[in-house]
């Protein structure tokens, strides 16, 4: 398990197929992760066939082939247990501070509570993820220095 930090993000599979094929809230969140080269972006093999499949039903086989392509070469890779949840198991094992959804379940004070007793995470919607996003004072927790800035193209 890696240890947590708030610049570790996953993105549950409905938040990562909406990032390509709506824009929108997941967009905007997930701008914020490819943006900054030390922001990482969290993600199992099982989470990226969860949002691989979706892709593929809602537009087709090769867009799905191509996005998982491009996601491979962002996310950083984490192993868990087979029938876990992708995204909350992704947290835990690869030491995400933050997973974002639109699974309301997953968002309920209930399910917050009992999450956070066993990961160090904070579940939320990804618009909420977006607002409340402060790149320079995350930076001055995680980092050294000042804060340069976007180092990456979120679109390249």
């Amino acid at each position: 398990m890696t240890d947590a930090s708030p610049a570790r993000v996953v993105a549950d599979a409905d938040v990562l197929a909406a990032d390509l094929l709506v824009g929108g809230a997941a967009r905007d969140a997930l701008d914020h992760v490819r943006a900054h080269s030390w922001v990482t972006l969290v993600a199992s093999e099982p989470l990226l066939d969860d949002a691989e499949a979706v892709v593929a039903e809602l537009a087709d086989d090769d867009l799905a082939a191509d996005w998982r392509e491009r996601v491979e070469a962002l996310r950083d890779p984490v192993d868990h247990p087979d029938g876990d949840h992708p995204a909350l198991a992704s947290a835990l094992h690869g030491g995400a501070m933050h997973v974002l959804t639109f699974e309301e379940g997953l968002q309920s004070a209930a399910a917050g509570a009992a999450i956070r007793g066993r990961v160090e995470t904070s579940v939320k919607q990804p618009r909420a993820f977006a607002t409340l996003f402060d790149p320079e004072s995350l930076y001055g927790a995680v980092e050294d220095g000042e804060y340069p800035g976007p180092d990456r193209d979120p679109r390249a």
